[in-house]
């Protein structure tokens, strides 16, 4: 893995001379998106990450935590105890240098030895599992992390609407497909190609099933315009 986002977002942090990330999806075109929108401010969050981040309590993993943005409000403002981890050390450098105090490099599955009353995986951060056979172990750790009394706020998307429909009004979805929320991520930063990885949207039901199925309860607590939701699991 090249950590061509968390280049951008060092890049960004530090002045050199950043550019858009293009992403490209297994369904979707070519896309440019802009590296200073990872680091809004809280009012520039969507509804849906502010509604996130006055729910969250206590002691909070931030997981995939990207420049930290979501980290810095909860450290700063919320005033709580913060520890944002992501895979990527580019990006990790940067949340560092914005001055978030617990900041790591770090894959959530190979947490141990931690409690947290808050996990927050946010900007569909759940997709990280890539697939959705790996639902059952990623809600199992993350279950393991939780406090009694603990949360795990999440956002997704159904993304059923990027399908095309057939002659009975049902969507045509391509029978190499598992799931029609797995995609294949692909990204480019200054002429540079990152190895192309899974991602997964999750629609709310599908979620809700393999949260029972592992002992945690869904809740939905908000849905977007646009096929969007934001759901909180608990024991």
């Amino acid at each position: 893995m090249k950590d061509l986002f968390g280049k951008a977002i060092l890049d960004y942090q530090t002045g050199n001379a950043p550019e858009n990330l293009i992403t490209e999806t297994s369904i979707s075109e070519e896309d440019e998106m802009e590296v200073a929108y990872l680091f809004r401010n809280y009012k520039n969050m969507p509804a849906m990450e502010q509604k996130a981040l006055q729910l969250a309590k206590g002691r909070v993993l931030d997981v995939g935590c990207g420049a930290g943005s979501h980290s810095l409000y909860l450290q700063n403002v919320r005033e709580l105890n913060v520890t944002a981890i992501d895979i990527s050390a580019n990006a990790i450098e940067a949340c560092r240098l914005r001055g978030i105090k617990n900041a790591f490099a770090q894959d959530v599955m190979q947490l141990e030895g931690q409690k947290f009353d808050t996990i927050l995986l946010l900007m569909n951060g759940a997709g990280m599992c890539g697939k959705l056979t790996n639902i059952p172990a990623f809600l199992n750790k993350l279950k393991s992390l939780l406090n009694e009394g603990g949360q795990i706020l999440l956002d997704s998307s159904d993304i059923i609407y990027m399908f095309d429909e057939d002659d009975d009004g049902g969507k045509w979805i391509p029978s190499d497909i598992d799931y029609y929320g797995e995609l294949v991520f692909n990204i480019s930063y200054k002429n540079e190609k990152e190895d192309p990885f899974n991602w997964m949207y999750i629609d709310y039901n599908t979620l809700q099933n393999a949260a029972h199925a592992g002992g945690l309860k869904c809740e939905l607590v908000l849905e977007g315009e646009h096929y969007d939701y934001l759901a909180r699991l608990t024991l």
